[in-house]
């Protein structure tokens, strides 16, 4: 050990994701709604959110990504120029 630190730490390893145990940080935003709003569906939301997200954490997609794919997914394959609205 060098100065407190492990010795596979590396200036690399600042890129990852903060994780919360199993979950990732960005996920454990539910939380902090029931944090908030502190009533017994709002622990049930939050908890369904974050096996949502690890899940889709275990298939290799951080929450920012999974958004996007998902995005990508509902606007489909054919990206228009032009609007409809304006041919």
């Amino acid at each position: 050990m060098a100065n407190g630190f492990r010795d596979s730490a590396h200036w690399r390893d600042s890129a990852r994701s903060a994780r919360f145990y199993m979950v990732d940080a960005n996920a454990s935003f539910p939380l902090l709604l029931f944090l908030v709003h502190m009533k017994l569906w709002t622990f049930i939301l939050a908890i369904l959110f974050m096996i949502f997200f690890s899940i889709v954490a275990r298939f290799g997609f951080t929450v920012p990504i999974f958004f996007r794919w998902f995005r990508s997914t509902l606007a489909g394959p054919r990206k228009y120029a032009i609007p409809w609205w304006k041919e």
